[in-house]
């Protein structure tokens, strides 16, 4: 190196996000209580888990870069517990997709939401491109699934059943990444066909068509439309119908009173952008704030409220009553300390397990007030206590 040369530092200023409806003296308040981690199978551990579902005392984990979903039947005490059952896998140390073959009843791809009543078993199969249901409860590891829907059989794992360029049918999936069950009704985020199927029963056949489609004009069509969502990833359902799918390339959640409609209306509102023309990451801001969605992948109804996962900003949005407008701001948060702090701070210089990282969903546990978060960037599951009444 010369010597002589001068050293030339470049000094930039970053200004954070305004927030156009929260007084910045007001205290934001907290609902995060104390958390405990879990890190799944002691030989085996997660590796980026994105889907987490509990029920009753059961706890289902989509260990998707590991192919494979893991199941307890008592919601685990301590760091590290063996599953009691393993699905996708011949042996919980297995990892390989399908198996490292071909797709089968008793394989899985990159699987995604998982979902169930303690009855039947759900899981979204988002790189075969299909969806799985168990009609009982898995007995034993390495259960065959009883019904794949979005291929004509078990060995089909293409997109759209014929090819990345074939068009899309009622029959058909293109990366189903989000499952919801609402009133016996199965709803599928047919997330690469910018579309949400409707299912009006849980489907007892494999292959058997959607009755719905929610965002395109019908099931031929996937068109770019931002009036719709554009890449759907996660889809919810409340207690009185309502509905949210969380669009993650537009950085926004929409929502609708009923689900009944959106098969003929635009969303009620929207969370994380003013309007459905704009599409900015944290509103185009360099910092997120209290209206801003970065990389969201889910949101689930809670109370009167709603939760909003907010990925790329490694955080959880509290909404104490279902927005009605455009663009509200929430009114508290899980995984930061205050709305404008995103994924990258001060407790991350050498390392993330401080905090949340990248988390992709979430389960409400009410029975202990309790949020079970997928943290997806940390390789973990986060049992977090809600502090709200």
């Amino acid at each position: 190196m010369d010597d002589k040369k001068p050293n030339i530092a470049l000094n930039i200023t970053l200004k954070r996000a305004a927030a156009p409806s929260l007084n910045p003296a007001k205290e934001v308040p907290k609902i995060e209580g104390p958390s405990r981690f879990f890190l799944g199978d002691p030989e085996s551990p997660f590796l980026a888990p994105r889907g987490v579902w509990v029920n009753g005392t059961k706890l289902l984990v989509s260990d998707t870069g590991q192919n494979r979903v893991f199941i307890w039947h008592q919601i685990p005490e301590s760091e590290q517990q063996k599953p009691d059952l393993v699905i996708g896998q011949s042996d919980r140390k297995n990892t390989g997709r399908n198996e490292g073959g071909d797709a089968s009843a008793q394989s899985l791809q990159y699987p995604s939401a998982v979902w169930t009543d303690g009855k039947k078993l759900i899981v979204a199969d988002a790189w075969n491109h299909r969806v799985l249901i168990w009609k009982e409860f898995p007995q034993q590891n390495h259960q065959p699934a009883d019904v794949v829907l979005g291929q004509e059989d078990f060995r089909g794992n293409l997109p759209n059943r014929e090819g990345v360029n074939s068009d899309p049918s009622a029959h058909s999936l293109y990366w189903p990444y989000g499952i919801a069950v609402s009133d016996e009704k199965l709803f599928v985020a047919d997330t690469g066909n910018r579309r949400v199927l409707v299912f009006n029963k849980i489907p007892e056949c494999s292959g058997q068509a959607a009755d719905a489609v929610i965002g395109q004009e019908n099931f031929g069509s996937k068109s770019y439309d931002p009036d719709n969502a554009i890449w759907p990833y996660g889809v919810a359902l409340g207690p009185k119908g309502e509905l949210a799918i969380t669009d993650t390339q537009y950085y926004r959640v929409l929502l609708w009173d009923h689900w009944k409609d959106s098969l003929n209306q635009q969303a009620t509102c929207l969370v994380g952008q003013p309007n459905f023309e704009s599409n900015g990451q944290n509103q185009f801001g360099l910092s997120p704030g209290p209206n801003t969605l970065n990389w969201c992948y889910f949101a689930g109804f809670y109370k009167e409220g709603i939760f909003v996962n907010d990925t790329g900003n490694s955080r959880i949005l509290w909404f104490e009553k279902v927005p009605k407008e455009h663009g509200v701001s929430a009114d508290a948060l899980i995984g930061k300390p205050d709305f404008y702090t995103g994924s990258e701070f001060g407790d991350t210089v050498f390392g993330t397990e401080k905090s949340l990282y990248w988390p992709f969903s979430f389960s409400v546990f009410p029975g202990k007030n309790q949020i079970v978060i997928a943290d997806t960037g940390n390789h973990r599951i986060v049992l977090c206590d809600l502090q709200m009444s």
